[in-house]
């Protein structure tokens, strides 16, 4: 077996858990876990030409359209360390048309799998209902996991409070849109026999073990 880490895309509802699991899997496979935040805030941050055009449309409150996605993408998936390792992709693609430009895009080194972590959309609801976070540092919480003391986080002391779009008619837009735009995505990458269905429900040690299982037999062993 190679000991190179992994190619991957994370795909799965909000709430299911993909960011704690993604931070897992980069550490045990020694490869960069790429959110999309992640990625515009390294574009902007680095004054790439992409990053200037995608800060003026975020400051202006705009979504950062397929094209512009797509070419922040290829920026850090040609960086060294996505290019020697590999990656695990939360967030993007979310839709066909980026799945397609995500394969040609990886075309020379193509992807070894695609996990959707799969937790049902009452848990979901549940989950996203209770978390909190950090306003300060995005530090993650919830009613159930609380900081230590009076919703102050314990990383940075700022003020942990419940994220404007986690009110339940948020959910269930976010939930819906997810449903239109993301979800063709499982059959779209099932057709292409990149596709793993992983159960994302239980402790979040289990989740891991199964994602580890999935991803160590796609890589073969």
């Amino acid at each position: 077996m190679s000991d190179r880490g992994v190619r991957m895309v994370m795909l799965g509802r909000q709430g299911a858990g993909k960011g704690t699991q993604c931070v897992r899997l980069s550490r045990h496979y020694d490869v960069p876990h790429i959110s999309t935040g992640d990625m515009l805030r390294a574009a902007v941050k680095a004054g790439t030409e992409l990053g200037r055009k995608a800060g003026e449309l975020m400051a202006a409150g705009s979504l950062v359209p397929d094209d512009l996605m797509i070419g922040i993408v290829d920026e850090r998936l040609a960086q060294p360390d996505a290019v020697g390792r590999g990656y695990i992709l939360d967030g993007f693609p979310r839709t066909v048309a980026q799945a397609e430009a995500l394969a040609e895009i990886t075309a020379s080194r193509p992807l070894d799998l695609v996990v959707d972590l799969d937790v049902p959309t009452e848990v979901v609801v549940e989950r996203l209902a209770a978390r909190r976070v950090c306003r300060d540092c995005g530090a993650n919480y919830s009613v159930d996991a609380p900081p230590a003391s009076d919703w102050t986080c314990d990383v940075c002391g700022g003020p942990v409070v419940q994220r404007e779009d986690d009110t339940p008619e948020a959910i269930a837009k976010r939930l819906a849109e997810y449903e239109a735009n993301t979800a063709p995505l499982v059959d779209w990458y099932r057709e292409r026999g990149l596709l793993e269905t992983v159960d994302g429900t239980g402790p979040a040690d289990e989740v891991t073990e199964r994602l580890l299982a999935v991803v160590d037999a796609r890589r073969g062993g």
